[in-house]
C-alpha cells in the first residue's frame, strides 16, 4: 500500500450529532490539521496569507465574493482545506503507476485517491498492463489531433469544463472548440445553477445575481433557500450574522437543521473564542418538504396579494410597489390570476408546512424595504427549478426589490468560477450575439447549432455517437448522475483525456485510448514565453480579478491550462483562426480578445489591475431588462400537479423515503477531504442515509442498521448502492439524505429539471431493503 498513512487508516466510525455552532475551535483545528498533512506545512502557511489578498490567488474552493476589507486572513476553514490540499508535496508520477493497475487503483476509495498527490508528468493508458505510462506532450497532442480530425464530425467529440478553469483557459477553450466546428459543451453548471440561468434569463433578462458584496450591509431582510452556507460557502456566514445583529431579519428555508445556519462562532474574534460564545445566524427557520419551496414562495405571494387588497379597500399604504410594476413589469395580472387559481389547501400539501409558517415568511418579506433572496442546489436540482426560480423573481418584483442597494437576486454560485465560464462562452447554447461577435473578430465562420450539454453527451457517447471526450478539470464519472450508465459511456469512447491536477476517479473511467495531462492549479506559480503570468476568475457577484499562482510547481512537466489547451488546437487547427502558441506566451493577449468579443471587458487588462479588481455591471440589477418585452416578465406558472415523477407512479410502488444528495462538511464538489462530517456528527463514514427516526423503525429497521438503497424509475434497470448506515437525524419525516457521490447511481439519467436538463439529485425516490453486501466503492 502507499507510504501515504493518513488516507491508508482504518477510520474509525461515529455518531453523535453536533451541538456547537458553526466555525470556532472545531474550524480551527480542521484547518491545522489539513495544514499539517499537506507534507508542505512551513510553505503553506505563508501561502494561505496570500489567499484572496491583492498580489495573491483566489480561492480554489467556492464563488463567494471577498469583501473590499484588507486583512490578514480572508479565507474560511474549507477555502484552507481546498489550499492545502492542491498545495501538497505529494507526487503522482510514472513510479506510482508502475506500481498500481487501474484496476487495483479502482478498488480505492476518492479520499485515497485524491490524497495520493499532484499528477505531475502526461500519462497515456497501456490496454496491455492495465497501467498508465509516460507519454511526451507532443505525442499526446498528436494522438489527441488524431482522434479529433478522424472523427466524420466534429459534432462527435464532448467538451467538458470544470468550473475551476480561470478566465483565459475557458475562453481559449470554447475558441477552440468552435472553431472545430462544435458547441458541445458540457460542463458542470447543467448540473448545478442551470435552471438559475434559464429562469432569471426570461424573468429578468440576465442569468445571474443582481446583488453585489456591499448590498447585504444594507439588506433589512435576506432569505436563503435550498442553501448550506456553514460547509459550501463559509465566508457568506460573517454577513449572515452581521445582519441578524444590525437587527435584519434572517430566513432560512432548508429541510434539514444545518449548523452554519443557526449559528457561527467566528475564529477571528479572540474573545468570542475565549469565552465560547457565538451569535445567530437566522430569525426564522422554515422546513418544507423537499421540492416545497416553490409551494412556500406561492403562499407568501397569495398572503402579499390579500394584503394588498385589504390595503387597497382601507385606502392604507400600499403592499406592492406600484411605481415599479407599472413602469419596470409585464404580466403582472395574469401572475396575480395564477395567485388566486392556487388554492391554499394545494400550498399547504405540497410546501408540508402550516400556513403559520407562510404567513410568519411572508410577514417578515412585506416588513422589508430591501431584501435578498439567496438559493443554491436545494432550488436547482429539482424538475421544476425553473418555475421555482421564477417564483423567487416574481414575489421579489411584486414589491421592487431588484435593482437598488440592499435588494436583490443571489443564486449563490459553487466552484470558484463556475459563473465565469459561463461569460467566456462555455456555453452548449451560446447566445447569438456571442457567436455574431467571435464571428468579426475572428473572420470565421462558427457553428450555430446547439450542442450537448451533460446529459445529452452521457446519452451520446451511451449511443456510440460521441467518440473523443476530453474534460477541462473537474471528475466527471463522479459528478455525473446515474452512474452505472456515466462509466459504460465514458468506456465507450475512443479516447478520453483529463487535464487534472490530482488523482480521481474520472482516471479509470477511460476510452478505449486515454492520456492524463497534468495541469497548474491556482497556487502554483505560471511561468510561460513571455514571464510570469496571472490569471483571472468571476464570483458570484460578478467582480472581475487577478490570481496570481504563489508556489512552484512540483514538475517541470506540469503545464498551465491555457497552454495545453493551446497545444492540443495548434495540433489540431494550425493556426487558424488564430497563433494559439503566440496567445498563451502572454495571457494579456488572451484578455484582450475577451475584451474585443464580450460586453464589459473594455480595458480587461488596466482594470483587472486594480486591487480587488472590477465589477462587470448587471442589467438587471441596473434595472435594464434585457428580454423580449424590454421589461421585467412575471411568469404565471403553475404549481406541479405531483412533486412525485411519473416514471416513479408508473412502477405502481410507494416510496419508502424522497431522498436529497448533499456534500459533507468535509468535502468540496467531488473533492473528499476527509471521512467526517462535523456539524452532523458523523466521523469516519460517508456510507450513511440521514432519516428521521420513527421512519426507520417504520420501515422495519433500527438506528445503525444497515440497508441497502434503491431508486424507484420504470426504465427496468436496477439502481442500488449497498450497505448504507441508517442514522437517526433531525430531518421531516419522509425524507431522507445521503451523500453525494456516493448515491449518485441512485439518480435516473433521465430524471432532469423542465427546462434546465439539471439531475434532479434533491428528489430522488427510494426504497430500503436490508444490507446485501458492504458499500461500494464507485
Amino acid at each position: 500500500m502507499s507510504s501515504h498513512h493518513q488516507a491508508d487508516k482504518v477510520p474509525v466510525k461515529r455518531y453523535k450529532p453536533y451541538k456547537g455552532p458553526a466555525g470556532g475551535w472545531g474550524a480551527l483545528m480542521s484547518v491545522t490539521q489539513a495544514w499539517l498533512t499537506s507534507d508542505n506545512a512551513l510553505k503553506n502557511i505563508r501561502m494561505m496569507l496570500k489567499t484572496n489578498q491583492n498580489g495573491g490567488f483566489d480561492c480554489p474552493g467556492c464563488a463567494w465574493g471577498d469583501s473590499p476589507e484588507s486583512g490578514m486572513v480572508k479565507f474560511c476553514e474549507n477555502g484552507a482545506k481546498a489550499v492545502n490540499w492542491e498545495a501538497t508535496k505529494r507526487r503522482v508520477d510514472a513510479s506510482f503507476f508502475a506500481r498500481y493497475s487501474v484496476s487495483a487503483l479502482r478498488e480505492q476509495s476518492d479520499y485515497w485517491l485524491e490524497y495520493q498527490g499532484r499528477l505531475t508528468e502526461p500519462m497515456s493508458y497501456d490496454a496491455e498492463t492495465d497501467r498508465y505510462k509516460p507519454i511526451s506532450w507532443e505525442n499526446a497532442f498528436a494522438l489527441i489531433s488524431h482522434h479529433l480530425r478522424n472523427l466524420p464530425s466534429p459534432d462527435m467529440a464532448e467538451f467538458y469544463t470544470s468550473g475551476r478553469a480561470s478566465n483565459e483557459a475557458a475562453y481559449l477553450y470554447q475558441l477552440f472548440v468552435r472553431s472545430f466546428g462544435t458547441n458541445n459543451f458540457p460542463d458542470c453548471s447543467n448540473m448545478c445553477h442551470e435552471a438559475s440561468g434559464v429562469a432569471l434569463a426570461q424573468s429578468v433578462g440576465v442569468g445571474k445575481g443582481t446583488v453585489t458584496f456591499a448590498d447585504f450591509e444594507h439588506a433589512d431582510a435576506i432569505f436563503i433557500l435550498g442553501q448550506n452556507p456553514g460547509t459550501n460557502h463559509p465566508r457568506m456566514l460573517e454577513p449572515l450574522r452581521e445582519a441578524v445583529l444590525r437587527g435584519a431579519q434572517v430566513v432560512c428555508v432548508n429541510p434539514l437543521k444545518e449548523r452554519g445556519l443557526e449559528r457561527f462562532q467566528h475564529p477571528q474574534h479572540p474573545l468570542e473564542m475565549l469565552s465560547n460564545g457565538s451569535e445567530p445566524t437566522s430569525t426564522a427557520y422554515l422546513r418544507p418538504a423537499l421540492g416545497g419551496d416553490m409551494a412556500l414562495l406561492r403562499g407568501m405571494a397569495k398572503y402579499l396579494l390579500q394584503w394588498e387588497r385589504e390595503a387597497q379597500a382601507a385606502n392604507a399604504p400600499p403592499v406592492f410597489d406600484h411605481d415599479f410594476l407599472n413602469e419596470h413589469t409585464d404580466g403582472v395580472l395574469d401572475y396575480l390570476a395564477s395567485i388566486d387559481d392556487t388554492s391554499w389547501e394545494e400550498i399547504v400539501q405540497q410546501s408540508g408546512l402550516p400556513l403559520t409558517d407562510i404567513e410568519t415568511a411572508a410577514r417578515m418579506y412585506a416588513k422589508g424595504t430591501k431584501v435578498i433572496m439567496c438559493w443554491a442546489m436545494g432550488i436547482t436540482q429539482h424538475r421544476h427549478s425553473v418555475p421555482t426560480i421564477q417564483e423567487i423573481a416574481n414575489l421579489m418584483l411584486l414589491r421592487g426589490n431588484i435593482g437598488k442597494p440592499g435588494a436583490g437576486l443571489c443564486p449563490v454560485r459553487g466552484h470558484s468560477n463556475v459563473q465565469g465560464d459561463r461569460t467566456m462562452g462555455i456555453n452548449e447554447r451560446p447566445p447569438t450575439l456571442f457567436l455574431d461577435a467571435l464571428e468579426k473578430r475572428f473572420q470565421f465562420k462558427m457553428p450555430r447549432t446547439n450542442g450537448h450539454n451533460v446529459v445529452e453527451a452521457i446519452h451520446a457517447m451511451l449511443d456510440g455517437h460521441s467518440k473523443v471526450f476530453i474534460g477541462l478539470g473537474g471528475n466527471f464519472a463522479q459528478a455525473t448522475p446515474d452512474s452505472s450508465r456515466t462509466v459504460k459511456a465514458l468506456g465507450k469512447c475512443d479516447l478520453t483525456v483529463q487535464i487534472s491536477t490530482k488523482l480521481n476517479r474520472s482516471h479509470l473511467t477511460h476510452g478505449k485510448q486515454a492520456l492524463i495531462l497534468p495541469c497548474f492549479g491556482r497556487t502554483d506559480i505560471d511561468i510561460q514565453a513571455d514571464g510570469p503570468q496571472a490569471v483571472t476568475v468571476e464570483d458570484s457577484f460578478s467582480m472581475v480579478h487577478a490570481s496570481n499562482g504563489q508556489l512552484q510547481p512540483l514538475s517541470k512537466q506540469m503545464r498551465s491550462e491555457p497552454a495545453i489547451i493551446a497545444g492540443i488546437a495548434a495540433a489540431t487547427l494550425g493556426t487558424k483562426p488564430v497563433d494559439w502558441l503566440w496567445l498563451t506566451a502572454d495571457y494579456s493577449r488572451i484578455r484582450d480578445l475577451i475584451a474585443d468579443t464580450i460586453p464589459g471587458f473594455k480595458d480587461f487588462n488596466e482594470r483587472v489591475k486594480h486591487p480587488g479588481g472590477f465589477y462587470l455591471g448587471n442589467a438587471a440589477g441596473e434595472r435594464r431588462w434585457n428580454t423580449k418585452t424590454a421589461r421585467a416578465n412575471f411568469r404565471a406558472n403553475v404549481l406541479p400537479v405531483d412533486l412525485v415523477h411519473e416514471n416513479v407512479r408508473a412502477t405502481g410502488q410507494i416510496p419508502d423515503l424522497i431522498m436529497q444528495s448533499m456534500r459533507s462538511h468535509d468535502q468540496y464538489n467531488t473533492t473528499i477531504y476527509g471521512l467526517d462530517d462535523r456539524y452532523r456528527g458523523v466521523k469516519g463514514q460517508r456510507d450513511v442515509l440521514f432519516a428521521n427516526e420513527a421512519d426507520i423503525i417504520r420501515l422495519g429497521f433500527k438506528p445503525g442498521q444497515k440497508a441497502d438503497l434503491i431508486s424507484i424509475w420504470n426504465d427496468g434497470l436496477e439502481r442500488r448502492v449497498k450497505g448504507f448506515t441508517l442514522l437517526a437525524f433531525d430531518i421531516p419525516a419522509g425524507q431522507a439524505a445521503a451523500y453525494y457521490p456516493e448515491v449518485n447511481p441512485l439518480v435516473p439519467l433521465e430524471s432532469v429539471g423542465d427546462g434546465s436538463s439539471t439531475p434532479t439529485s434533491k428528489f430522488v425516490a427510494i426504497r430500503l431493503e436490508t444490507a446485501s453486501a458492504s458499500a461500494r466503492i464507485l
